[in-house]
């Protein structure tokens, strides 16, 4: 048995959660993944795996040996890869998760535009709100709309997203504009339930910082759903321009109190590796990066 391929059975194995599935995954037999770890142990003289007719589990020299092997697999791929072609065209399926909004809004012409110039990938794209774990559920990569904790993953800025306040002509037509932060306690306001603390807006100008609450009769977990209620003249909505803009630009709705500022948060590309990554993931985060501009076209006018 070659070590690299018992590594590879190994870490498939334990990525996968059972033998049957590395085995489909790696083109083989159960019983010849199942004796390619059975060989590294006996090399290793130590058990990296407990098994039982019903379940598995890894062990802590096994845990140890994981990590380790994942990063030598990484650094001898990636040295394939460099001697092989570091400009290997992009192809293959394209997995990527996303915000329903902007991947409705923004996101599916962008794909379809790169695809006009990639041919060779297909691309599968899931809209959810959601934080997704991408490594465990098979995407390639997330597009993610916030402001970026720090993680083991890549996260790429694509994107600055400005946050506006805003209401349709109906609501203001019996009420008075808020002209400060502190005017909004008087106020309707749409509540996005995703966010940390939905009913603390926060605002500042120059030295200037403002934490208000706000409360209203109706909130959701979808920005287009707040956009639409807004439109309708059932309150005030703190939304991104990318949602809002061209509401804002038509007159459609009103933005108000733009001496003020929310703290910005942006467009992320986000992925599990930055010094490994497929072609087709390289080529559509950098077209991203092209796509929406500096300032993105959403903030145009």
């Amino acid at each position: 048995m070659d070590t690299i391929d018992g590594m590879r059975t190994f870490v498939t194995v334990i990525t996968e959660g059972s033998f049957s599935a590395a085995a489909e995954r790696l083109n083989m037999s159960p019983q010849l993944a199942s004796k390619y770890v059975a060989q590294l142990e006996a090399r290793l003289g130590a058990r990296l795996i407990n098994r039982s007719t019903r379940r598995m589990s890894i062990t802590e020299a096994g845990q140890a040996y994981f990590e380790r092997c994942q990063y030598v697999l990484a650094e001898i791929d990636e040295m394939e890869s460099a001697v092989g072609d570091a400009t290997t065209a992009a192809r293959g399926t394209l997995r990527i998760n996303a915000p329903m909004t902007f991947g409705t809004m923004h996101l599916s012409q962008a794909i379809a535009e790169y695809q006009r110039g990639q041919p060779d990938v297909s691309v599968d794209l899931t809209l959810d709100d959601r934080v997704v774990d991408i490594v465990s559920e098979g995407y390639d990569m997330a597009i993610r709309i916030g402001r970026m904790p720090e993680s083991a993953l890549v996260a790429r800025k694509l994107a600055p997203v400005r946050l506006v306040v805003c209401g349709s002509p109906d609501y203001f037509a019996n009420r008075e504009i808020p002209r400060t932060p502190d005017d909004l306690a008087g106020h309707e306001c749409l509540l996005y339930t995703i966010a940390s603390d939905a009913s603390r807006w926060r605002f500042g100008r120059g030295t200037e910082t403002h934490d208000v609450r706000v409360s209203g009769g109706f909130s959701a977990n979808n920005g287009d759903a707040l956009r639409l209620a807004a439109l309708a003249g059932r309150g005030l909505v703190l939304q991104p321009t990318f949602i809002v803009g061209e509401d804002i630009r038509a007159g459609r709705l009103r933005q108000v109190l733009e001496d003020y500022e929310v703290e910005p948060m942006g467009v992320y590309a986000v992925y599990a590796h930055r010094q490994y990554l497929s072609g087709k993931v390289r080529t559509f985060v950098d077209f991203l990066a092209g796509y929406f501009g500096s300032p993105p076209f959403w903030e145009c006018g």
